[in-house]
């Protein structure tokens, strides 16, 4: 299906340009919302005459978004989550989290305007797109963490996951070297006893 824009659409294109998308696509996203007409020749004709209104619309728009951007780019937000040892959360963090975490700083967001592929399923520092407006981006940090001192320690750039499975691997370590030098150390600890048990067996 060819239509209009009626403002940008990223990896789409700019106001006012035909282009050719899916048909549900079309139907279910870009027509009920508002963001592009079919392109008839009727439907032509209408966009140029409220191109000029479109226009400064979306410039009033821009601008308020440049406002709202100036409070949200570069923040880092922290999402407290229970997670395995290995980093893996049990559940996810998704768009509808951080629209609340948001809300709760007084800052507005919907969740279309998030841009996340896929929920958040690990702990770490994760790096969010957020189109507040069209033409206007920007970018945020979610430290995801089991609880404050580590998030914390992710914020300084420790990599948690990583610390512990070297802590796991370094007892596993110290547990087979306890095993393995146990028995030698308390021969030599016995020292002349075990020699003379070994003498009267003889």
């Amino acid at each position: 299906m060819e239509v209009i824009l009626l403002e940008r659409v990223a990896k789409l294109g700019q106001m006012g340009e035909i282009v050719r998308v899916r048909d549900g696509f079309a139907r279910n996203f870009l027509l009920p919302q508002g963001k592009a007409l079919r392109a008839t020749k009727d439907n032509r004709a209408k966009f140029d005459g409220m191109k000029a209104e479109l226009e400064a619309r979306n410039l009033q728009a821009k601008g308020e978004a440049e406002k709202a951007a100036a409070k949200i780019d570069g923040r880092d937000v922290v999402v407290l989550r229970q997670a395995s040892d290995t980093g893996q959360l049990y559940g996810s963090v998704s768009s509808r989290d951080l629209v609340s975490l948001f809300e709760a700083e007084g800052i507005k967001v919907t969740r279309g305007q998030i841009l996340l592929d896929a929920p958040i399923k690990t702990i770490g520092k994760h790096r969010i797109d957020i189109a507040v407006h069209p033409e206007v981006e920007v970018t945020v940090t979610v430290t995801v963490a089991r609880n404050a001192d580590e998030a914390a320690r992710i914020k300084r750039g420790e990599d948690v996951t990583v610390r512990r499975e070297e802590e796991d691997e370094a007892a596993e370590a110290l547990a087979a070297a306890e095993e393995f030098f146990e028995p030698e150390a308390r021969k030599q600890e016995d020292g002349g006893e075990t020699t003379e048990a070994t003498e009267e067996k003889a």
